[in-house]
This record gives C-alpha cells, sequence and structure tokens, in this order.
C-alpha cells in the first residue's frame, strides 16, 4: 500500500461519489415509488462495470493496465458510486470458485445483516431522539402526496 495507491483510490472514491450523486439527481423522478435510479442506475450499472473492467484489464486480459488503475477504477470509482459493485464481483468471484454455499451465505448474510444493521441504526437514533425519526426522504414525499389527495 503506497501513498501513490492510497491518493488514487480516494480521488476515485471522490468521483464515484460525485458520480453517484449525480445519478440519483437524474433518477430522482424515476424513483417515487421504488428505487430505481439506485437499483438500475448505480447498482446494476456499477456492477456491470467492475465485472467488465476487472476482467478486461487482468495482465493477461485484452488490455492489461497498472494495479494504480485497477485500484483507480474498481475500489475509487466502483467504490464511490456503488459498494454493490464489490459485493457482486466477490460473489461472483466464490461462484466461478464453485463456492455455492459460500456465495449463498455472502448474498444472505450480506443482504440480512445490512438491512438488521441500518434497522438497528434507526431504532438507535430513534431511541436517542425520543421519536420517530423519518428514514428516507421518501416518507415525506410520501406523507405530502397524501395530505394533497386526501
Amino acid at each position: 500500500m503506497s501513498f501513490t495507491s492510497c491518493l488514487l483510490v480516494m480521488l476515485g472514491g471522490a468521483l464515484g461519489t460525485l458520480a453517484r450523486y449525480m445519478m440519483t439527481m437524474l433518477t430522482a423522478p424515476l424513483s417515487r415509488m421504488m428505487p430505481w435510479g439506485t437499483i438500475v442506475g448505480i447498482n446494476v450499472v456499477g456492477s456491470f462495470i467492475i465485472g467488465f473492467f476487472s476482467t478486461l484489464t487482468l495482465a493477461d486480459g485484452r488490455y492489461p493496465v497498472s494495479d494504480n488503475t485497477r485500484l483507480f477504477v474498481m475500489m475509487g470509482l466502483c467504490g464511490g458510486y456503488t459498494t454493490f459493485s464489490s459485493f457482486s464481483l466477490q460473489t461472483l468471484d466464490l461462484l466461478r470458485s464453485e463456492a455455492w454455499g459460500r456465495a449463498l451465505a455472502n448474498v444472505t448474510l450480506s443482504v440480512l445483516l445490512c438491512i438488521s444493521a441500518v434497522s438497528l441504526g434507526h431504532l438507535l437514533a430513534t431511541h436517542l431522539n425520543g421519536q420517530y425519526v423519518q428514514l428516507t426522504q421518501a416518507e415525506e414525499q410520501s406523507d405530502m402526496e397524501g395530505e394533497m389527495e386526501g
């Protein structure tokens, strides 16, 4: 781990985060009832990018690149854009090595533990605030639409 590698990951992460914010804003009108912007625009696209780039740029791939370039794109850019891409690549690696049980455990545990963690964080914050805490902007939008209809 060199200083240069750290800077490249950091720069890629910043650009990935900016790209995620921009995609979120662009897809907001499509994401009122279901977070399609996050599902497709961020998670699916990010997973495609990391899968495509990681394979194409291997040392024996069609377009090999330096380790620092792979770090910039895969850990930095894709990591800032979506951590789902890393999860997807790691699951694919398990599947390709025929570790079916570990791949299933990775998917199951990741989803269940992350939903549990976000729920626990929400409950703890609610308790600390002593009241109901809005979890997402969608709740506010839904409440406003309900008031307008009623």
